[in-house]
């Protein structure tokens, strides 16, 4: 099969980056934006499902009040507030002049690390395409929330950008592709900046350390970079999807995509699938918690051929509850994988390091002899 034959692929996220919806001025570049809506208009009277990842919120509301950018949090939310807006009205009519009707679907991290939001949301936006509508996509960021982030320096949220947001999109959806659309042409061998014999990398078929060392910084007027589009494609990868990052500015950028031409980097799918709740558990969702174990019990739950028992536990850190999805870091703090915890921090804190049959003698009840059972562990 060629990896770039599209044809089959039946739904499809796009992600519209900041810079790639700007003009050099900051700007709505409204060419540039009709051309993406046209492209997309043809895909989805084709028959294929199209969800849109759109950022530009906070640059636009930032230029339509003539403020700079800046790291107060509180002025960043009044512009995404003012600049939603607009950025919807400029959908609202370019889709409209096509006959094609789009939802408005602001997230925030809880949707995807609340369990019962998240499959809540995946219902809703299947219910949407089935009804031949294009979801616009955004995260909420008036409302968005930065408690985990201000309580705990290590909390671990699902994503606090929209590169991450669409590959959980992705995820959650089975889409066939996600195309993320930058500034620039893909993932080089070396920083293009540095080295002007830096070469595009058509081609990843594994998101390794070597290829995650490959990013760098973060895009000007953005909140992502090249690291935030590579953590997007393991994400991608693992649930079985194929990614492309390709540079938005080229002249009719999706139509060449969906034509099979060879543009920007493409990601293939890994080998090591996961299944919908694993994804999710490795992915989506906020870690606060933490359980740290020793080697003896790293070493069963790598082969997965264990529950984590409560023998193997030698410190928990931080507060979490019965059903919580925590981080599971090895004897030299490095987190090796997550899972769904069966007991809270304050029991787990009681039984750790003792067998499983002193549970019931130590709680006063016990659920299970497994703090975090097997099937509710994802090996990252």
């Amino acid at each position: 099969m060629d990896i770039r034959d599209f044809s089959k692929a039946k739904r499809i996220v796009i992600k519209l980056g900041t810079n790639v919806l700007r003009n050099e001025s900051g700007e709505a570049s409204l060419p540039r934006l009709y051309s993406y809506i046209e492209d997309i208009s043809t895909l989805v009277k084709s028959g294929k499902e199209v969800l849109i990842i759109t950022s530009g919120a906070v640059g636009f509301g930032r230029k339509k009040i003539n403020v700079e950018k800046s790291d107060d949090i509180v002025l960043k939310q009044a512009c995404a507030a003012i600049g939603q807006s607009k950025l919807m009205s400029i959908y609202e009519n370019g889709f409209d002049s096509y006959g094609i009707t789009i939802a408005q679907v602001l997230l925030t991290e809880d949707d995807f690390a609340n369990r019962k939001r998240y499959l809540n949301l995946r219902n809703t936006l299947n219910r949407l395409l089935e009804l031949g509508v294009v979801p616009i996509i955004n995260q909420n960021d008036t409302v968005s929330t930065f408690e985990l982030e201000t309580l705990y320096t290590d909390a671990l949220v699902s994503f606090a950008d929209n590169d991450k947001l669409s590959a959980l999109v992705a995820s959650e959806m089975d889409a066939d592709l996600l195309l993320i659309l930058s500034d620039v042409n893909g993932l080089y061998d070396c920083n293009p900046k540095d080295n002007t014999n830096a070469k595009i990398i058509p081609v990843v078929n594994d998101v390794t350390e070597e290829i995650m060392n490959l990013a760098n910084g973060v895009s000007a007027g953005g909140r992502g970079g090249m690291k935030t589009k590579l953590e997007a494609a393991k994400v991608v990868t693992r649930f079985g999807g194929r990614m492309i990052i390709a540079n938005g500015k080229l002249p009719n950028v999706i139509k060449e995509v969906f034509t099979g031409k060879e543009l920007g980097t493409i990601f293939l799918p890994a080998d090591d699938k996961l299944t919908g709740k694993k994804c999710w558990i490795c992915y989506a969702t906020n870690i606060i918690g933490k359980i740290k174990i020793n080697n003896g019990a790293k070493k069963a739950l790598a082969e997965e051929t264990s529950s984590l028992l409560p023998i193997g536990i030698t410190t928990i850190i931080h507060e979490f509850k019965k059903g919580d999805v925590v981080s599971i870091l090895d004897e030299e703090d490095k987190e090796f994988a997550r899972g769904i915890s069966n007991y809270s921090s304050d029991d787990c804190k009681k039984i750790m390091g003792r067998h499983s049959d002193d549970i019931l003698q130590i709680l006063g009840y016990k659920n299970y002899d497994a703090v975090i059972t097997r099937d509710n562990i994802t090996i990252l």
